[in-house]
């Protein structure tokens, strides 16, 4: 992993479908955001389904609200989920069926596409070590949501 990526996986006791159903559901990301950032869905599809769709998105940064567009830039069911908005950081999900019926997800706040200002914005919001905590989380809960779901399916 580069300088410009920070990851972190989880193995999820649900199928790969349950859990890209949650993420691939723009308004169930509070349900699973550890960051403490993202806010309500003010538009987008119910559930995404193929690139260039997009979903705006309520959020909030060192307690300062905004509103902010994604843009899906990857997409394969069960899969593959990437987003981005004006710059061009992403946030991946990457998942991969386990042998037991179980799928391990690794999430990736990814800047290596971003230009040198955004560049070293994100470096001096030192958003690498902010978002590291807030993806351990945002799995934990995905992780939570996703097994409940599949529970109760």
């Amino acid at each position: 992993m580069s300088d410009a990526q920070v990851s972190e996986s989880i193995t999820i006791d649900a199928p790969p479908g349950v859990v890209f159903g949650i993420l691939a559901a723009p308004r169930q990301h509070t349900r699973i955001d550890g960051s403490g950032s993202v806010g309500s869905v003010l538009s987008g599809p119910d559930r995404i389904s193929s690139t260039d769709q997009t979903f705006t998105v309520r959020m909030q940064l060192f307690g300062v609200p905004y509103v902010i567009r994604n843009r899906v830039v990857e997409f394969e069911p069960d899969r593959l989920i990437a987003w981005r908005h004006f710059t061009a950081n992403r946030w991946r999900y990457e998942l991969t069926p386990t042998a037991d019926g179980g799928t391990t997800v690794i999430e990736t706040f990814d800047t290596s596409r971003a230009d040198r200002v955004t560049d070293a914005v994100v470096r001096w919001a030192k958003f690498p070590e902010r978002n590291r905590q807030g993806i351990t989380e945002t799995l934990e809960r995905l992780k939570k949501a996703a097994e409940s779901d599949a529970t109760n399916a």
